[in-house]
C-alpha cells in the first residue's frame, strides 16, 4: 500500500492534501469537519490586524461555466477574516490540540512594518500552529492597502519581510507568491533569499469575471458596482503548474520546497503538481464546488496510482518530470508525429475536417470514394494535435510517432529521431548558434 505521509519543512500530515487558506478555513467549525473527512492539513485563513475586516455584506462570488453548468472558474472578492483576531487564535490553539497529526500553518497579512509582524508572530506562536504562511498574493481589496500582491510584486519587500519573521519566529515559513507578475522566479529568489523555508504558489489571479449587460455593472455587482477580485479554479491550473515548474528548474531557486496550488480537483492535478516539485498541494475551489468529503476521492486515486507505479511515499515522484520541462529552444525538431483517426471510434461528427480544413493545414479528409469518411492525409499533416484536442471522442484520434529511417511524406525526409544528441545536433539552429558564438 502506498504511504501518503508527508513531511513538508518539517510539518508532517497524513497526506499532501491541505485546504488552502480561504473561506473554507475561516473558523474551528469548518476545519474539524475538513479534518474528520480525511484533509492532512489546512492554511488558516489570514489573519491580520484588529480592527476586523469588514467585507461587503453582497454577492462575493462569481463563476464562469462550461455547458453543463460545470464550475471552470471562480473569483471572489472576499477579504481576508472579518472575524476578531483573539477568536481565531484561541480556535486555531484548540485545533492543534484536538488534533496534532494534522498539519495546521496559519496565513498572516500585515503592514511592512518590523513591529506588526513581531507582534503578531508572538501571538500565533503561542498557539502551536505548525507554521505560518505569509500572504503576498492577494490581488483585490488588501492590494490597494499596500499588503497581499502590493507586496509579492516588489522582491525587495519580500526579501525583507521574509527576514523579519525568520528573524523573530522559530515556526516554518511559507510565502505564498502572486500570480500577478511577468516572471515569478524574482519573487521566489526574494524569498529564499530572505530566508524562506518553502513558497506556495499561485495565489488568485487578477481577474473581472464579466459584465451585467442590463445594470451595466461588472460581477458580482455590489448595489450597482463591481470590483476586480482573485481567479482560481480548474481554469487556473495550466497556469499553476508552469509557474511551479519555473521555479522547480531555476537554478536559483531549485531545492526551495513547493507547495502547489491553483485548480487541484481531483489526485490526478495532485500528482501533476507533485511530479512537478510540489512536496503538498493546497486545494480551495474544488471544496467550494464538492464538499470537504471530495478528499476521500483524491486520497483513493493518489494511492491506487502510486500503487501501480510502485510508488510507496510520495518522496519518490516528487519532482520526477521537472527535468522533462525544456525551453521550446531545446525541443528535438527531429521528432515527428502524424495523426491518426480509429475509424471503429469515429462518429463521424466531422470536427476533426472542419478545424484542419478552416484553421490549419488542410490534412483531413471529409469523403473517401464518394463516401462520408474522415482520414489524415500523411502528406499535409504537420503533427499539430488540434484534431485530438477537439475530437469529441476519447482516443479516437492518436498521434503516432514515425519510425526512424522512415520517409517523412510530407517532407520527403528520413525521419531522424536522434533524441540522445538534439542538443547538439546540426538540425538544431540552437546548436549551431551556440557554435558559432
Amino acid at each position: 500500500m502506498a504511504d501518503l505521509r508527508t513531511n513538508f519543512i518539517g510539518i508532517k500530515s497524513p497526506n499532501p492534501f491541505w485546504l488552502a487558506s480561504a473561506p473554507p478555513t475561516d473558523k474551528e467549525y469548518n476545519v474539524v469537519r475538513a479534518f474528520k473527512a480525511g484533509w492532512g492539513g489546512v492554511v488558516w485563513k489570514t489573519l491580520g490586524e484588529d480592527p476586523a475586516i469588514v467585507n461587503v455584506n453582497g454577492p462575493r462570488y462569481g463563476a464562469i461555466h462550461g455547458k453543463d453548468r460545470q464550475l471552470i472558474g471562480l473569483n471572489n472578492i472576499e477579504l481576508i477574516t472579518d472575524r476578531p483576531l483573539e477568536v481565531n487564535l484561541q480556535e486555531i490553539k484548540q485545533v492543534k490540540r484536538d488534533w496534532p497529526d494534522r498539519a495546521l500553518v496559519v496565513s498572516l497579512m500585515v503592514p511592512c512594518e518590523e513591529q506588526n509582524w513581531i507582534d503578531i508572530l508572538r501571538r500565533v506562536e503561542d498557539t502551536g500552529a505548525d507554521g505560518v504562511e505569509l500572504n503576498f498574493g492577494c490581488p483585490h481589496g488588501m492590494s490597494e492597502r499596500g499588503m497581499g500582491s502590493a507586496v509579492g510584486q516588489v522582491p525587495e519587500y519580500i526579501e525583507m519581510v521574509t527576514r523579519w519573521v525568520k528573524q523573530h519566529s522559530r515556526m516554518p515559513c511559507i510565502v505564498k507568491l502572486t500570480p500577478n507578475i511577468t516572471d515569478v522566479r524574482k519573487p521566489a529568489q526574494a524569498a529564499k533569499a530572505g530566508g524562506a523555508d518553502a513558497v506556495s504558489l499561485i495565489n488568485t489571479i487578477n481577474s473581472i469575471m464579466g459584465v451585467d449587460l442590463d445594470i451595466m455593472s461588472p460581477s458580482p455587482s455590489v448595489d450597482g458596482k463591481g470590483a476586480h477580485g482573485g481567479y482560481c479554479g480548474p481554469a487556473v491550473k495550466p497556469i499553476a503548474l508552469n509557474m511551479v515548474a519555473e521555479i522547480a528548474r531555476d537554478p536559483v531557486t531549485h531545492g526551495l520546497p513547493i507547495s502547489g496550488i491553483g485548480g487541484v480537483t481531483n489526485w490526478r492535478d495532485a500528482a501533476e503538481f507533485m511530479a512537478l516539485g510540489a512536496g503538498s498541494v493546497q486545494v480551495c475551489t474544488a471544496a467550494m464546488t464538492y464538499g470537504f468529503k471530495v478528499v476521500e476521492d483524491m486520497i483513493e486515486g493518489l494511492s491506487d496510482w502510486m500503487d501501480s507505479k510502485g510508488h510507496t511515499s510520495v518522496d519518490q515522484f516528487i519532482g520526477s518530470a521537472v527535468p522533462n520541462v525544456s525551453d521550446w529552444q531545446y525541443l528535438n525538431l527531429n521528432y515527428i508525429a502524424k495523426a491518426k483517426i480509429d475509424q471503429d471510434l469515429c462518429i463521424q461528427c466531422g470536427r476533426c475536417h472542419i478545424v484542419c480544413e478552416d484553421t490549419s493545414h488542410q490534412a483531413i479528409t471529409n469523403m473517401v470514394d464518394g463516401a462520408r469518411r474522415f482520414e489524415v492525409i500523411d502528406e499535409e499533416c504537420v503533427g499539430c494535435n488540434l484534431c485530438v484536442s477537439v475530437c469529441p471522442v476519447e482516443n479516437c484520434i492518436t498521434m503516432e510517432p514515425m519510425a526512424a529511417g522512415s520517409i517523412d511524406p510530407r517532407t520527403k525526409k528520413v525521419v531522424d529521431k536522434d533524441y540522445a544528441n538534439w542538443t547538439t545536433h546540426p538540425n538544431n539552429p540552437m546548436a549551431v548558434k551556440d557554435a558559432a558564438e
